[in-house]
Order: structure tokens, then C-alpha cells, then sequence
């Protein structure tokens, strides 16, 4: 989809469908106000008449309104006008997109941008995203994709203020909904196409794609490296692991990276410690973080951030075998620490720890990893906010505030010495689990215990990361977090 900026009076605007917004009570937003006048009061006169109320996410098509350049109307009801929110708003661009797929309308304009309590660049930043995602859909593994009416294919956004703002709010959302939709991709595909080996050969087309530096490290070289917990959790497979490095230099070399490491298990079988087959074929979201982590690297790249950015991503698959790693079974990361594994299917904290240290080796300014990592996540936070967790309070502050603004909210959770008795082992220096209270917080201490050269945050997006159900699907989080995190960074750089 093509997006522009404009700044016109609604009534002139030559459009296949202009969409304004009306509050509950039949209350008129501006731009609403300035169509009114210019038709006459056609369409004060079509509500009053009871065919809309402005209920939060009804809509309302008309057509040849008088005295008006469009060919088409669209009114999206936006609520109470008190209790108008992000949420809102957000919903109401969802609406309205979901609306326009059911016209012939091949372009729109969105006069939604000054509305609310967020400035206009936040607005148009999410009516971007908003309108990218409206339009997301999977279905490059059918044979025959379903036939899509929607004829969509330019948005004009309406901004009043600064146009430069404006524009670059517009570019930045076209950046990160990108980002999201590379994660979607990775994540929707099955695990017999998403193998480490493909997981690899695609961060090196976005290598290629952006100019960015890439290295991709085989068994052999992991090996070398010392990354016993890593290697430990692709015994059982057949698939060969990788270790995915990718870096965007967007400032001077001298300046410290910012290190994004996301756990790639692209089939997590659970091991010898086996998943019940419910949902198992969920699994091939166990990725996701690695989809995340490289659609923030797309995304910042996209954006020319001024900021130097490593993406790491250790990748394999977790299957039991005659090879496979057992219960009890002890091995020794690249820090030199020891880990008795007492279930297998606790693998995600291995690859990650090794992948940690490695981190190391470019001298940091922050690491931060993300992972589906723990099933008690999505029991403390749902489905709603991911867990965050981090050795530097600033840091999480910065995080916590980037998912505020992008609406892709963390939750900052504990991460006190008390809990790292529960990974004591009477045989390594720690065990991979620490029983069942406090889950995800004993899997953070236990990353923490690899991260303790450099300032860390851990987001744990088990919950977060994709739907299940009738929606099933990837949701692309938490490349909004990191994304919104970049950007502000790379404004104080």
C-alpha cells in the first residue's frame, strides 16, 4: 500500500472514500463538521435519522454525499469522547480499513490524525501500522489463496501540523510495520520450511537487502567456540544448527552496538522431556523472538537509525532421538559454567546463554534477548504484556516506556538473588530449571548468571507472541517495543 501526507480541506479532498470520525451522541469530529457544512447537513441529517449512534468500531457508508469531492463517506464511530484512548483510535484505523475492503475504493483519505490526546506524529505513526496490519495475510502455503475483494492500495493521511513531522512519522510507521510483517512471515511458516538452515539464508537476503555485515556459524564453529549448551539442544535432530550474526553500522564504529539476541528453536518437541500432543504444532513459534530480533534490524536499517546494531540469533531444533540430551545429563556453556539439565524441555535458556557470552565479544553498550521462553509467563501476564526483566532499573525504564508508546506493552518483573536458589544442582554449577513456582522469573535468573559484563534486559514473549484459536497466528511482537527503544535511542545519539 502507497501512503502520502496532505493537508486539505476534507470537502475538496478528491478521494475514493474519505473516512471522518463520529463520537457517541452523533457528535461530530471536525473534519466531520467540515463535510456537514459542505453538504448541507446531509450527514448530521442521516444520523439524526438514527443510522448510526458513533458506538466504538460501527461504521457507516455513504455514498454521492452532496457537495462533496469523494466519491464515498466512511464514518467510524469512535465512542465516548471522554473516554476516547490509544486504544481507541488504534481501533477505529482497524475498523475503517476492515470497512474499506468491502468497497471498490482503490484509494482513501484518513481524516483521524487530530484526534485524541496524542500528538499528531504518534497518530500517524499508528494509523500506519494499523493499516498494514488491516491488510496482513498468510497464505502463501495454500495452493489456491482466497480470492481478497480488497482494491485498497493508496492512503492518503491527513496532518494538519508540521509536514516534515508528518512525513517522517508516516516513514518510520511504513519502517516498522515491515519489521512486523518480516516476523509474521518467519513466524506463520512451518517447521519443515523455517529450519535453522532457512532461518540463516533469509538474514543473509536481508544482508544483502540492507547492506549489512553477516556471518553465519555451523556446528563445527560453535563447537570451536565452546557453546556446549547450545549444541546440547540439537543433539536429537537432524536439521543442522546455526548461529546468525548480522550487523547495521548507522554511526561511527567507535560507538558501542546494541546487541538484539533472539531465541531461535524452530520446532520445539520439548526432547526427551516430550510436549503433550495438544497444540505441539504451535511450537514452530518457539522462533519467534529470532523473527523479532531480525525484524527490528530490517526495521532500523529501513529507517537509517543512527546507531550501530547486532542482531544475534542462535537456531536449531529441540527433538528426541537416540542422541538426544537426557534428563540429568551435564553440560559446560562458553562461559565455562556448568548445567545439569533437568528437563530438556527448558532448552531455550541454553541456546540463549551461550549465545549471551558470545554477545560479549562486541563490547556492548546493552544486550537485550528475546524469547518464548516459559509457558508461566503466559500464566502471570497473559496475553497482554510480555515480561520484562533486567539487571539495569534504567534500562527497563527505557523499555517499559517504549512499549507504552508503541502499545506493545511490557511488564517489568522481579529479578532478586532470593529466587537463585532454586536453580542450585548438587552435581554443575546450576540446574536449567527451578521448579514450578515462579517459572519465569527463576528462567531470567538464570540468563542473568551470563549477562553480568554488560547492562541486560530479558523479554519474555512466550504470551505475546502469537494467538491461538480461531486467530491463530504470529503477531509480529515485540518488533514495536524494540523498534519505538531504537528510535529514541538513536535520537540522543
Amino acid at each position: 500500500m502507497e501512503f502520502s501526507i496532505k493537508s486539505t480541506r476534507p470537502e475538496k479532498q478528491k478521494s475514493g472514500c474519505i473516512v471522518v470520525g463520529i463520537f457517541e451522541s452523533r457528535r461530530l469530529t471536525d473534519a466531520a463538521e467540515s463535510l456537514d457544512e459542505a453538504s448541507g447537513a446531509h450527514i448530521s441529517g442521516i444520523l439524526k435519522r438514527g443510522d448510526m449512534e458513533g458506538r466504538a468500531g460501527t461504521t457507516l457508508l455513504l455514498h454521492q454525499v452532496p457537495g462533496i469531492a469523494a466519491e464515498r463517506v466512511l464514518l467510524v464511530g469512535l465512542g465516548k469522547e471522554a473516554e476516547f484512548n490509544e486504544k481507541t483510535y488504534i481501533d477505529a484505523v482497524h475498523a475503517a480499513m476492515n470497512a474499506l475492503k468491502n468497497t471498490g475504493a482503490k484509494d482513501a483519505a484518513l481524516f483521524l490524525a487530530d484526534i485524541g490526546r496524542r500528538d499528531m506524529e504518534w497518530n500517524i505513526f499508528h494509523a500506519v501500522t494499523a493499516a498494514m496490519e488491516s491488510q496482513y495475510c498468510f497464505d502463501r502455503m495454500k495452493s489456491k489463496p482466497e480470492k481478497k475483494r480488497d482494491a485498497l492500495r493508496k492512503l492518503v493521511l491527513h496532518a494538519a501540523g508540521d509536514a516534515a513531522l508528518a512525513e517522517r512519522a508516516m516513514k518510520q510507521g511504513i519502517a516498522v510495520a515491515g519489521g512486523v510483517k518480516f516476523a509474521k512471515d518467519l513466524g506463520n511458516l512451518p517447521g519443515n520450511v523455517c529450519t535453522p538452515t532457512y532461518l540463516a539464508e533469509q538474514a543473509v537476503e536481508l544482508a544483502k537487502e540492507y547492506k549489512l555485515e553477516s556471518r553465519i556459524l555451523e556446528e563445527k564453529e560453535m563447537k570451536a567456540l565452546g557453546m556446549g549448551a547450545l549444541l546440547s539442544v540439537t543433539r536429537g535432530s537432524v536439521e543442522a544448527p546455526r548461529l546468525i550474526v548480522l550487523e547495521y553500522q548507522g554511526t561511527s564504529k567507535h560507538k558501542k552496538p546494541i546487541v538484539l539476541v533472539g531465541k531461535g528453536i524452530t520446532f520445539d518437541s520439548g526432547g526427551i522431556s516430550l510436549k503433550p500432543g495438544a497444540d505441539m504444532d504451535e511450537m514452530k513459534y518457539d522462533m519467534c523472538g529470532a523473527a523479532s530480533v531480525l525484524g527490528a534490524i530490517k526495521s532500523a536499517a529501513e529507517m537509517k537509525l543512527k546507531l550501530n546494531i547486532v542482531a544475534i540469533v542462535p537456531s536449531c531444533e529441540n527433538m528426541p532421538s537416540g542422541n538426544a540430551t537426557k534428563p540429568g545429563d551435564i553440560v559446560t556453556s562458553m562461559s565455562g559454567q556448568t548445567i545439569e539439565v533437568l528437563n530438556t524441555d527448558a532448552e531455550g535458556r541454553l541456546i540463549l546463554c551461550d549465545a549471551l557470552t558470545y554477545a560479549e565479544k562486541f563490547e556492548p553498550e546493552t544486550v537485550i534477548d528475546v524469547a518464548t521462553l516459559t509457558g508461566a509467563c503466559v500464566i502471570a501476564l497473559g496475553h497482554v504484556a510480555s515480561g520484562l526483566y533486567s539487571n539495569d532499573d534504567g534500562l527497563a525504564g527505557e523499555l517499559m516506556e517504549a512499549g507504552g508508546n508503541s502499545i506493545d506493552r511490557a511488564w517489568h518483573m522481579p529479578l532478586w538473588d532470593d529466587y537463585q536458589d532454586q536453580l542450585k544442582s548438587n552435581f554443575a554449577d546450576m540446574a536449567n530449571i527451578g521448579g514450578r513456582p515462579a517459572g519465569s522469573v527463576t528462567a531470567a535468573c538464570f540468563l542473568a548468571k551470563f549477562t553480568k559484563n554488560y547492562r541486560w534486559a530479558h523479554l519474555d514473549v512466550a504470551g505475546t507472541a502469537h494467538r491461538s484459536g480461531k486467530q491463530k497466528g504470529s503477531t509480529g511482537r515485540p518488533v514495536p517495543l524494540l523498534c519505538r527503544f531504537l528510535i529514541e535511542r538513536s535520537t540522543r545519539a
